[in-house]
């Protein structure tokens, strides 16, 4: 496969400039509502070829939401956990960590990783 860099064009910047400057998790549908704003007559498949390229290069991460296709962020953030929109269905990045999570963790078992995903109204759907 040829590298992100050969291939810089108008539409690949657009979508990883999109992806950069949102600062949570987007869906194909949002990226390309974003990205078409810099690069007019994106078409989806060139979101998709790029998303998929993006991760294959690390630069993206799959953020996984049960019963959804998945949304896609920066990689290498580091630890940290999601609030989904049940209004507008957006996702949102939440930073810290519940403590106590070991002692939830039931009698012999050893604690390895987690993912703790927030449900509700942002701020917006909530007024």
């Amino acid at each position: 496969m040829e590298s992100l860099m050969e291939r810089d064009t108008q539409q690949r910047r657009a979508i990883r400039r999109a992806l950069r400057d949102a600062g949570r998790p987007l869906s194909h549908p949002e990226i390309l509502a974003e990205a078409s704003r810099d690069a007019p007559g994106l078409g989806t498949a060139t979101v998709y070829r790029t998303v998929k390229a993006l991760v294959e290069a690390k630069w993206l991460a799959s953020v996984s939401l049960p019963g959804e296709p998945p949304r896609y962020e920066l990689a290498g953030k580091g630890h940290h956990h999601h609030f989904h929109c049940r209004g507008c269905g957006r996702m949102y990045e939440i930073d810290g960590c519940p403590d106590g999570l070991p002692q939830m963790t039931p009698n012999g078992f050893h604690l390895e990783a987690h993912e703790l995903l927030l449900y509700g109204r942002c701020s917006t759907c909530a007024a």
